[in-house]
């Protein structure tokens, strides 16, 4: 088995126990703050005409229970890939990321056709996660975001840029978004950079090969 295969089936063996992890994360949190939601906001129903303050104080704790769930599921969720990425390619999926992005960020994608999923998966999650990393600590007050297709045959590859003028100083640190980048980006076989000298600009670039 070559070194490439080795880390791919590693990184595949990796996304399968990322699956089942979040199952069980969902199934753990989520999924039974929403039964006791449900609880307490019978429980407010029942008691709206007997009891009216014990059914504020039961909907005061279903709203924290609401306000709790979404906050988890957000979490969650930023390691998924959104369904308009498999539906309609990287373009639009990044498109709607920008359109909610914390500054204003322009989108640029060169793709003649796609790459293989996992591919555009890892791409995806480039950007979401530098523009996180933008809204967080950059202080930028725009972003760009570039992704373009190079070269050919088994060199062909699709390269990802993501460029904010904020305060600079990003790092790939341990436990942080982008180091787990690298790990992503080297799994399929990639390539991930980080240039943030102090007073900017900060520029994430990562190389993927393109199946």
């Amino acid at each position: 088995m070559s070194d490439l295969t080795a880390r791919r089936a590693a990184a595949a063996a990796a996304e399968t126990a990322s699956l089942r992890r979040l199952e069980r994360d969902i199934h753990d949190g989520p999924q039974q703050r929403l039964v006791r939601l449900g609880m307490d906001l019978s429980a407010a129903e029942r008691r709206l005409d007997e009891d009216p303050d014990e059914a504020r104080r039961l909907l005061a704790e279903a709203r924290a229970q609401a306000a709790e769930t979404l906050a988890e599921l957000r979490a969650l969720s930023r390691g998924i890939a959104p369904p308009i990425l498999a539906d309609r390619g990287l373009e639009a999926a990044l498109a709607a990321v920008a359109a909610r992005a914390a500054v204003p960020t322009t989108v640029d994608v060169a793709l003649e056709d796609r790459p293989a999923p996992a591919v555009e998966a890892a791409a995806y999650f480039v950007v979401t996660e530098a523009l996180a990393n933008v809204a967080k600590h950059a202080r930028a007050s725009v972003a760009v975001v570039r992704v373009w297709g190079a070269g050919e045959g088994d060199d062909r590859v699709v390269a990802v840029e993501v460029v904010d003028d904020g305060v600079g100083g990003a790092a790939v640190a341990k436990g942080h978004g982008l180091a787990g980048l690298v790990d992503r980006v080297e799994g399929l076989g990639g390539l991930l950079s980080v240039a943030s000298p102090e007073g900017g600009p900060t520029v994430v670039r990562a190389t993927l090969p393109w199946s």
